[in-house]
């Protein structure tokens, strides 16, 4: 995302809406997101599980399930995704615009070796021999750091760590060397050592390639690690966008704020956890105002009835947000919560 209007941005998201029909009736997994991507920048995409992050980029690829519907706009280059015949997206998918996705041991096929599904895509995409598939798949392979490349790539899945997977699902993303890359959860269930090694490979790739990423996350250390610019999801809706260095030090909506108070710290030693009480709310039976109403120790009476305009923050003119309270509230809130609990301000 950019909050400044750039003269060709690489992806233009606009008002990106996902329903499902269920028997229980119509879930609105995603409400009206937009932002912008330039080539070489990173948005994350936070919150928590159920927010609508997934789903999103799931729309943005053309992949949601059967029972889903998209809506809006999701322009590549001009050209708008959402509404592309599905032979046309398949030229672009997994070639100019790629994804990891969540699982790696559940997304590689368990039967093919890894070869052969990193030479099909090759094959598929730039129409190069298996031959000439083969050499570039093993130079990828050594672009993400897989030890012994030449010969790991006779393997099988299960014959893989879980940060091997990590990084041969990175390589096929990479393979056509995409303008940009969607990353879902790309370090969930990895050790934190792999985890690092996950994320200097993806900052070495972004530099050395200037691909664009869109990381989806619910871990905000990764986001403060990778990410430009940062959008705050909560039940499918846009609580706060801006820059990543506005959302860590200057968070102005309730919900970011109780995120990161959540997030522990070394320097506060023994000091008790913060957590937002209450659960994520129905997706099926959303409140008219805000998602985050009843969750929220600062709501005001009109948080639950009417919805609040996504717009500049007056306090800063780097972050949009979406809450009927002020700036100073939230802020002194926050201030008090940390003060409670004997947690460093």
């Amino acid at each position: 995302m950019n909050m400044n209007t750039t003269s060709n941005p690489l992806m233009q998201v606009s008002q990106l809406a996902v329903q499902f029909e269920t028997p229980d009736g119509v879930i609105n997994a995603v409400n009206g997101i937009t932002f912008t991507l330039d080539r070489g920048k990173t948005l994350g995409i936070v919150g928590e599980s159920g927010s609508g992050k997934s789903q999103s980029v799931l729309a943005m690829m053309g992949l949601l399930a059967t029972n889903g519907r998209a809506t809006g706009q999701v322009l590549y280059q001009g050209q708008d995704l959402i509404s592309m015949p599905t032979a046309d997206l398949n030229r672009i998918r997994g070639n100019r615009v790629a994804m990891i996705f969540q699982d790696p041991m559940t997304s590689l096929n368990p039967y093919l070796t890894v070869e052969r599904q990193m030479t099909e895509v090759l094959e598929l995409h730039k129409g190069l021999s298996r031959r000439e598939a083969r050499v570039r798949a093993i130079q990828t392979l050594d672009a993400v750091k897989m030890p012994e490349a030449a010969r790991r790539i006779n393997m099988y899945p299960h014959e893989f760590s879980g940060g091997m997977r990590q990084r041969v699902m990175i390589a096929m993303a990479l393979l056509c060397e995409p303008d940009v890359l969607i990353a879902d959860e790309p370090t969930t269930a990895l050790d934190v050592t792999v985890q690092a090694q996950i994320l200097v490979l993806m900052r070495e790739l972004q530099r050395d390639f200037g691909t664009a990423i869109v990381l989806i996350t619910h871990d905000l250390g990764v986001v403060a690690g990778l990410c430009n610019e940062v959008m705050v999801l909560y039940g499918g809706q846009v609580m706060e966008q801006g820059s990543a260095e506005a959302i860590f030090y200057r968070p102005s909506h309730p919900y970011t704020a109780g995120l990161l108070a959540a997030v522990p710290r070394l320097e506060d030693g023994d000091a008790p956890m913060l957590a937002i009480p209450g659960a994520p709310p129905n997706m099926a039976r959303l409140p008219a105002g805000c998602p985050f109403t009843d969750r929220c120790a600062m709501a005001l009476p009109q948080c639950g009835v009417e919805r609040p305009a996504f717009a500049a923050s007056a306090h800063d003119a780097d972050v949009l947000r979406a809450c009927h309270l002020g700036i100073e509230d939230v802020t002194r809130n926050l201030q008090y919560l940390k003060s409670q609990l004997g947690v460093a301000t």
